[in-house]
């Protein structure tokens, strides 16, 4: 199946009030669990790389290339999504590089300052027909704490997307980054507010700390792209640990890669069919 265009996967789901899943890659096992865990939930799925992620591997191109074709040999509709871009130059590479939408992450920047160098990426990105994410209302947490109760104000959000034509919106509704306890709340009143003013879909991200009821509850409210890097990257983890601590004399990584990949792909295929409401 061709690697599908963000908004094909997207927007079917705001429109059905259902949502869809958006999963970090951060080695090539990542991108490998996500697509097997679509394919068995028999639903689309979208792969994230993040700014940080090419950092740590050097350079965005060969972590983007082997998920890129990773993503064009599934049996089952996947885009690839660069995620909390700050840098315009490396939304210019992803362009080029055949991703099928970004998120560029302006939200540190004072509102006007974040309107035009938002709107810039946008009109980039449009004539190449890239579909756009951007963040009104940071969302806090990188460092694993809590944001400060930060929330994204509905009649601001109508008009920066306006102002800056972007395709979907990354709001603040109390979720955090990297938590790894599934704690967080939600403000589900504002979700519904959110959605009733904007007509793009809203993306939750620091899903990772909303447990499963909730979860359902936020698409339920309007959320529709769901973004979880965390919670997989725990699973991931204490597979690994597991595997080496009942062979501590393992040496070739495939005999404990190969259970942790196949752990994600399983919780990736239950958080799809949770997210679409089966």
């Amino acid at each position: 199946m061709p690697l599908t265009p963000t908004d094909d996967i997207v927007g079917p789901a705001r429109d059905a009030n259902t949502g869809v899943g958006a999963f970090n890659v951060v080695q090539i096992e990542h991108a490998e669990a996500i697509v097997a865990g679509a394919r068995q939930a028999g639903l689309p799925v979208i792969l994230q790389i993040s700014e940080n992620t090419a950092r740590y591997h050097g350079a965005l191109a060969p972590l983007a290339l082997a998920t890129l074709e990773i993503a064009r040999a599934a049996t089952v509709p996947v885009a690839v999504h660069l995620d909390h871009a700050e840098s315009a130059e490396l939304v210019r590479e992803a362009v080029e590089l055949g991703f099928t939408s970004v998120m560029f992450d302006a939200s540190k920047l004072p509102y006007q300052a974040n309107v035009a160098a938002t709107r810039a990426i946008t009109e980039h990105c449009h004539r190449a027909d890239v579909w756009v994410e951007a963040e009104l209302g940071e969302v806090g947490g990188k460092d694993g704490a809590h944001a400060p109760g930060v929330r994204t104000d509905p009649d601001e959000a109508r008009e920066f997307a306006a102002a800056t034509a972007v395709d979907a919106l990354a709001v603040a509704v109390g979720s955090s980054h990297a938590m790894i306890i599934r704690d967080a709340v939600l403000d589900l009143d504002l979700i519904t507010r959110l959605k009733e003013a904007l007509d793009i879909p809203l993306v939750l991200h620091g899903s990772s700390g909303v447990d499963d009821s909730d979860l359902e509850k936020a698409v339920a409210a309007g959320m529709t792209k769901v973004n979880i890097s965390t919670h997989l990257n725990q699973l991931f983890t204490r597979t690994v640990r597991e595997q080496l601590h009942a062979a501590p004399a393992v040496a070739d990584p495939r005999r404990y890669l190969g259970p942790a990949r196949e752990a994600v792909a399983a919780e990736v295929a239950r958080l799809l069919c949770l997210l679409a409401g089966r």
